[in-house]
This record gives C-alpha cells, structure tokens and sequence, in this order.
C-alpha cells in the first residue's frame, strides 16, 4: 500500500476510534483538529501496544479502564502558573478594577487542567481583596487533572518558574507564602481551594454554565475546529453577564468568530475582551 492510500486509511480508522469514542462515552473529539489528535494519538498507539487505530478502537470499546488513560492523550496538560505575565498584569490593572464594582463575582477557569491558572487568578483576586466575594468554577473533560487540580501538589522543579511568572505579573507578596514543601514537591495552601467548584464540563457537548462576571480559557481552544471555537465562545458569551469580561490569550483570537460582534476589544494585546451590554 502506497503512502497516500495508507494515510487515508489511517483518517478513516481515526474519525471511527473518535466517532466510538463519543458514541460509547460521550466525550466529542470529532472537532478537534485532527492533525494534533493524529499526532497524539499516535503517541497512544505506541504507548498501548496497538498496531492501528482500529486496533486501539477495539481496546477502547471493550475495556472501559482504557479512557481515562486515553484521555491523557486527548486532553492537553500543559500549563503553569502564570503563564504569560502580561495577561494577568493586565487582568490585575484594567480588568480588575470593574470587578471591584461587583458586590458578589463568579469567575470561570474553563479547561483548568491542573489548576496552575485557577490558583494563579485565586492568588491575584485575594491580594486584590476580592477573594471573599468571588467564586470560582474550574472544570475540565478530564477527570485525573480534576484530581490533580483539587489536590494542589506541583514538583518542585516548577516553583522557580511559577516564582518568576509571579513576580513579573506584579504579585504583592512572594509566592513562597502560597505554598508549603510535601510529598516531594509544592503543596499550595488549602485555603486558595475554599471558593473554587470543581466540575466536569466538556465545551464540545455541554451548556451554558452560570451567569459568569470573568471567563478565562487559554490554550484550549487551539484544538478546535472552527466549528467547534464557535461553539466554545458561543457558550462564553451565553454565560457572562452583559459587560463580563473573556480572556482568550495571546494566541486565539474572537475575529472570525461568529460571535465576535458580541465582545469589544478590551486589551487587544492580551486579547481579554468585553461582552457588549446590549446584548
């Protein structure tokens, strides 16, 4: 078989592990992009043994201990604390100083993975004075980063970097004051986790979750289809109240939205945009 056909047949064998996949647990992959989904997936393939996708497929539908692991490979894990200084500067310095207008606050981290950016947004808010006034909703279709986020334990080998991204996003304190040494690594305190809700909520096939002041999703959407960016920012405008704020990042953007009329630029180089009032 020609390299062509043999990638061809490769597509098809992965849409139907994808189509199995949702048919069998519910969980939509189908509008991802497919060329990062082949690529990870491919690193499942060697890690389980499997020759093809169709292979892999009949592991999936007939061993139900397959997924979680499976999801590791669907689902991105890879963030940090403060990832990208500026964007939370910019939430501390402009976005910050509407939210202090709110006398109760409900802020979204959509695609938490494992709570690096809820922790960082539930540090800003509390040395900002917002904490108690605020809860926080993570959610993420993984269930093993859900544990991991609830339970907080970040190697030690990240803390200079999370130090670093802290410091330069203008934290008040050292971030040593956030976190105690355990278990070989850095436990951050229990307190940051007494306002946050913790849920499984895919942005492919779930609805509107809350009326949300803040919305922060970044490095998520990427993996998206067009399609299914419409649908994620679709529900993100559907769950902020009129004038709420949405912080994409630097590298996703609202322009071809089909929602995009909805939001205003509000920091164009962070790309945290306002939902429109009239809406």
């Amino acid at each position: 078989m020609d390299a062509a056909l043999m990638d061809k047949t490769e597509d098809i064998e992965l849409r139907l592990l994808l189509d199995a996949i949702y048919r069998k647990y519910h969980y939509d992959f189908r509008d991802y992009a497919m060329a990062s989904v082949k690529r990870r997936m491919h690193q499942a393939l060697e890690q389980f043994g499997c020759r093809s996708f169709s292979l892999l497929q009949d592991k999936v539908l007939h061993d139900e201990t397959m997924l979680p692991q499976l999801l590791s490979y669907l689902t991105i894990q890879v963030s940090e604390m403060f990832r990208d200084p500026a964007y939370f500067r910019a939430i501390r310095t402009q976005v910050i100083p509407h939210l202090r207008t709110y006398p109760s606050l409900k802020v979204w981290v959509a695609g938490c993975s494992a709570g690096e950016e809820l922790y960082s947004l539930v540090i800003l808010f509390r040395e900002e004075g917002l904490e108690d006034r605020t809860i926080f909703y993570a959610t993420d279709i993984n269930a093993d980063a859900l544990k991991k986020a609830e339970a907080r334990l970040y190697s030690q080998d990240r803390i200079a970097n999370f130090t670093r991204n802290y410091q330069l996003a203008g934290g008040k304190s050292s971030l040593s004051d956030y976190y105690s040494a355990a278990y070989g690594g850095a436990i951050f305190d229990k307190s940051l986790r007494k306002r946050v809700v913790f849920s499984d909520h895919s942005l492919a096939t779930d609805e509107v979750f809350g009326e949300m002041q803040f919305i922060s999703c970044r490095n998520v959407m990427i993996y998206f289809t067009r399609s299914l960016q419409d649908r994620a920012i679709g529900l993100f405008k559907d769950s902020l109240t009129n004038n709420g704020f949405l912080g994409v990042g630097s590298k996703e953007s609202l322009r071809f939205s089909l929602h995009s009329s909805a939001f205003e630029d509000f920091d164009r180089a962070e790309r945290i945009y306002q939902k429109r009032g009239h809406i």
